[in-house]
């Protein structure tokens, strides 16, 4: 356990040590949770504070890290395309390799005007987009009012609120669609898509809300009932942007392909198959 009455430099070196067996960036997650429990940021705890007294809360924060508690959790934020967003149990914590989705979105649609976030969680892809295209207005849909709220705060927080709004829906439900309004340029979504029985890292299993993990044996579920509705939601020459496992690309581009989209797979910096490009064809009548 960190020495609370030790520096902050002999705090960061004992709780690396301690996180070594729970963690792959054991050194990171001591500096990020430090520079939480000073309420600095980690680059102001690594300039200024290396030499400080040790806060009474870092040995608790540590405590539950080596429980396999995600640093986001614990600190409440995590950063996500350069914007600090807000996360709590109720939604996934945003990662990196989803950033090629907001990729994508900005360099395929940077004149959309119209957004929906399927499974918005923390609201980060909507929100990330809404960001960089100033015209355009968004919508988030989720089925959990715990993450709703969660997406709603970071719209205020981002002073993105006047452009997007969050809506309770389940596309698994009978005119989940028929609030939203309608038809949307672009289409975001990141629904469940890891296999039941997956080998998941504790930190994960035991602590990120199941419901958005998890779509039956395969993996699959969730697609096959939002997938083919998508065509219904897209503006003429809309685009609709869906994340995947990077075994799943097959699968996912056959079931939008079935219900009359063309799909185009796009690949992370790991150069693995990580969003399907969905669209229609589009009507050639005048």
């Amino acid at each position: 356990m960190p020495d609370p009455t030790g520096t902050v430099a002999e705090a960061i070196r004992a709780a690396a040590a301690r996180l070594a067996s729970t963690s792959d960036t054991a050194r990171l997650d001591a500096e990020v949770l430090m520079a939480h429990a000073l309420g600095v940021s980690r680059s102001e705890l690594l300039l200024r504070h290396m030499r400080s007294e040790t806060p009474a809360l870092f040995a608790d924060l540590i405590d539950r890290r080596a429980a396999h508690e995600p640093v986001a959790y614990i600190a409440g934020q995590q950063e996500f395309f350069g914007l600090p967003f807000a996360v709590s149990p109720d939604v996934l914590i945003p990662r990196g390799d989803s950033e090629v989705l907001v990729e994508t979105a900005l360099a395929a649609r940077p004149q959309a005007r119209s957004v929906l976030d399927c499974g918005t969680g923390s609201g980060a892809l909507l929100l990330s987009v809404l960001a960089n295209l100033p015209a355009a207005q968004g919508t988030g849909i989720d089925s959990s009012p715990g993450a709703l709220a969660v997406a709603a705060a970071n719209a205020r927080a981002l002073g993105l609120d006047t452009r997007a709004r969050m809506v309770m829906a389940d596309w698994h439900r009978p005119g989940w669609a028929d609030p939203l309004g309608g038809p949307f340029d672009l289409i975001l979504a990141n629904p469940p898509y890891v296999e039941t029985a997956a080998a998941l890292d504790s930190s994960v299993r035991d602590y990120e809300p199941a419901s958005a993990l998890f779509a039956g044996s395969d993996g699959l579920d969730d697609y096959r009932v939002l997938v083919p509705q998508l065509s219904g939601l897209l503006a003429r020459g809309g685009l609709a942007l869906v994340e995947i496992g990077y075994r799943q690309a097959e699968a996912v581009s056959a079931i939008g392909e079935a219900a009359g989209l063309t799909a185009r797979v796009h690949h992370d910096l790991a150069d693995r198959p990580r969003v399907i490009a969905f669209s229609a064809v589009l009507d050639k009548s005048p």
